[in-house]
């Protein structure tokens, strides 16, 4: 053998080498992948994790309102899907609207325990049928939907329902799903149940809580620590306290002013715009005060698309809200803790982008860059000029990264605040004549909510439009709209599910 010979043989190793750890490399990737939704599914394959979300009345009794509600309008003799039907409660509603037939897709093992109660439900000899308006109506799959097979196993469908919603709408990357089968399965002028949502940021004073984190960070900071010097680590901790979403309930009184909304319309949104997407920010801050971070929470909107309904019927829109204004649900809400407050005044403008992009992690990250403006300068300020203050201008500039799939939790809040709170026992300051307008026959109402108390038509435009402002009554039926003014309270949260009348506090008259 040559020279040559050698070296070829050589190289030809060399790249069969290289191509099998290539071929390492990506296994490893895919290993990942598919080892990390295991572990999701798994999750929401036991009964007890279904539980919390059944238990959550405002969640399970707007879906039914939803759905049942538009009965004679959308769901009678069409063909439904439940994308990701997990306990399969909203395929059982689809039934009770009477739908000629339900594909109810799931991935984990709860496909098999739903398929127990729909056994149930068949008369055998002997034995009583359970839930017999079931039997022959849902079909489970057990699949991801994403499942290419499915495309020649499942016809098109008329309605599409899921509650495909995680914590600020969009972790978990459920929506993905939803809007998947939307594309492949939804026949045209289909309709989609939610119809939208509506991702909402305020700018937060929470002193206690970011307190509470700082002091947690701090542990690291001890130089003796059964003789051990913890310092190295404290630049690290305090790095990752902050980074850390906190989900729990607070007081609306936290809020310095409205909140900015970012509209997600399910019947029209592509994988693009939930993978990466801007919040464009403009709060009005209404006390002067010390912004600790941001606020989150969001809306659901069910509204049958006109297309979508039986002639002669009209939608019955249902609203559900997980505010701070509104009953707790299991979401709760989410506040995004700057590591260093700022201190602002009543007026002034707190301007940037909270910029939302898809990770790993089922989740996304979460950046923020903002910046204190006094009105007249706000108003004389363009995007680009913006920018360049965000840069420069560092003592009233705040920014901040979360990572949305690394939460935790902070239940210290109970709901227990009075009705009449004033902002200063929240260290939050009136402008002297907001103060003194209190007393004035004409009240400035401030950061109280409105109430819608009807809605004509919804079609596709915000729902800001259809707010109108009227005091709360025991009748009235609140429902939290697309905006932080839009707000309601239900006192009956004692975990027991009302009737369906009580419950829609979340529909609209």
């Amino acid at each position: 053998m040559g020279a040559n010979d050698g070296n070829s043989a050589e190289q030809r190793n060399d790249n069969v080498s290289a191509a099998a750890e290539k071929k390492a490399v990506v296994q490893r990737e895919d290993d990942e992948v598919l080892h990390r939704d295991p572990g999701y599914f798994q999750y929401y394959a036991q009964l007890q994790h279904q539980q919390n979300m059944l238990q959550d009345y405002i969640r399970t009794s707007s879906y039914r309102s939803a759905i049942v509600g538009n009965k004679d309008t959308l769901f009678r003799d069409r063909l439904v899907m439940d994308v990701g039907s997990g306990s399969g409660i909203l395929a059982f509603f689809a039934a009770q609207a009477e739908a000629k037939h339900v594909y109810a897709v799931e991935a984990s093992g709860m496909a098999k325990k739903m398929q127990v109660i729909l056994d149930a439900a068949r008369p055998a000899e002997g034995l009583e049928a359970r839930n017999g308006y079931l039997s022959g109506r849902i079909t489970v799959i057990n699949e991801k939907i994403e499942e290419p097979r499915l495309l020649t196993e499942i016809p098109k469908v008329d309605v599409i329902i899921s509650e495909p919603i995680g914590v600020l709408l969009v972790h978990e990357r459920m929506l993905e799903s939803y809007v998947y089968a939307r594309d492949k399965f939804l026949a045209e002028g289909g309709a989609m149940m939610p119809s939208s949502g509506v991702i909402h940021l305020a700018p937060l004073s929470d002193a206690a809580l970011w307190n509470e984190t700082i002091t947690k960070a701090r542990f690291w900071q001890q130089k003796g620590f059964y003789g051990v010097d913890l310092n190295p680590y404290f630049a690290t901790a305090f790095d990752e306290y902050f980074r850390a979403p906190v989900v729990g309930c607070f007081s609306p009184t936290s809020l310095l002013g409205y909140s900015a909304e970012h509209l997600v319309d399910f019947h029209t949104v592509s994988m693009d715009d939930l993978k990466e997407f801007v919040i464009p920010i403009q709060w009005e801050i209404k006390y002067t005060g010390v912004m600790h971070g941001v606020a989150g929470w969001f809306d659901l909107t069910f509204n049958a698309r006109e297309s979508a309904q039986h002639p002669d019927t009209v939608a019955y829109p249902t609203l559900m809200s997980t505010s701070p204004y509104s009953p707790p649900t299991h979401w709760q809400q989410v506040r995004l803790l700057f590591q260093q407050p700022l201190a602002v005044n009543a007026g002034q403008v707190v301007r940037g982008t909270i910029s939302m992009k898809v990770n790993d992690e089922r989740s996304y990250d979460i950046l923020a860059e903002l910046i204190a403006l006094d009105k007249a300068e706000s108003a004389q300020t363009n995007d680009q000029e913006l920018a360049r203050l965000i840069v420069e201008q560092k003592s009233r500039t705040r920014s901040g990264m979360w990572y949305l799939q690394e939460q935790v939790y902070n239940y210290s809040y109970t709901g227990e605040t009075a009705e009449d709170a004033k902002p200063e026992l929240s260290n939050l300051y009136m402008p002297v004549e907001g103060l003194l307008a209190e007393s004035a026959p004409t009240m400035d109402e401030g950061l109280q909510p409105s109430v819608i108390s009807s809605i004509q038509s919804l079609g596709d435009s915000s729902l800001v439009n259809y707010l109108v402002s009227k005091p709360v009554t025991a009748s009235t039926h609140v429902s939290t709209a697309p905006q932080s003014r839009a707000s309601g309270r239900n006192n009956n949260n004692n975990g027991s599910a009302p009737d369906a009348s009580s419950a829609t506090a979340m529909q609209v008259e």
